[in-house]
């Protein structure tokens, strides 16, 4: 069973800033308590947040003002195009990709028009699913990342087109859709971490947290409040914001002691 005290065991492993982090929050829509909840939980730690265009308040950008939170685009409507019997995708092939691409780049104007500075382009796709046909074009039409959900194959899929994923999800999406509790999203983390640091996965990549504020119970808040400040008190953790962690290179500075 994966404890806080296996965390900070794995923590101690690792050289001063060497356990880079980041937060991936999704389907971001409105202003809320929820936000608020998210903000206030998060204690200054950088997080991205994935935005959905089509449904975006613009009251949005104001509840941002004075916060460390950069904004990524969260496909177009989250709306699901596949047959019934596949699995849900708003960016496959089951339609036309100028259609597809066509959404992408409103959706990026409306981000862009709302949240001017503060918005990168960044995709991440819904359900963490595209069609690998579709990512050469994402770079044409302006995009210079892409995250999505597990191991990447490559840091660079198209050359200066950057893929950062996330590896630690906090929601039991099979079951209860509450939180999926401390022991599974432990291992998870101190998983991925003792990968990175023993070179079974890629040491360059930070280790992506990624949360969903418009459905956390009280347990899954009280379980990021706890990360927050395992890892904030600990020298060898380092929350990147969304640049720092689409930044070539960031995974060389710092890593494991030899």
């Amino acid at each position: 069973m994966t404890s806080w005290a296996e965390l900070r065991a794995e923590l101690d492993r690792w050289a001063p800033d060497g356990v880079t982090l980041w937060w991936r929050d999704d389907d971001a829509v409105s202003p809320g308590p929820e936000l608020r909840t998210l903000l206030s939980c998060a204690s200054g730690a950088p997080i991205a947040l994935a935005v959905v265009p089509a449904r975006l308040d613009a009251g949005l950008a104001h509840a941002l003002d004075g916060s460390n939170v950069l904004v990524m685009q969260h496909g177009y409507s989250h709306a699901n195009h596949a047959p019934p019997e596949s699995a849900k995708m708003e960016l496959g092939a089951h339609r036309p990709y100028s259609h597809t691409l066509g959404d992408l780049a409103t959706g990026w104007a409306r981000l862009e028009a709302v949240f001017g500075a503060r918005a990168r382009p960044i995709l991440v796709p819904p359900w963490n699913r595209i069609a690998p046909a579709l990512v050469p074009f994402l770079p044409e039409i302006g995009y210079r990342g892409l995250s999505t959900f597990g191991a990447r194959r490559r840091a660079e899929t198209i050359r200066g087109f950057m893929q950062i994923n996330t590896h630690v999800d906090i929601v039991d999406w099979r079951g209860t859709r509450g939180f999926v509790g401390e022991e599974q999203a432990l291992g998870a983390l101190v998983g991925h971490l003792a990968a990175r640091r023993t070179a079974a996965a890629e040491k360059g990549e930070p280790t992506g947290l990624l949360t969903h504020h418009l459905i956390h119970d009280e347990a899954a808040w009280a379980f990021l409040a706890r990360l927050c400040e395992e890892t904030r008190s600990h020298p060898s953790a380092r929350w990147l914001d969304a640049d720092e962690a689409f930044r070539p290179g960031i995974g060389a500075k710092t890593g494991a002691p030899n």
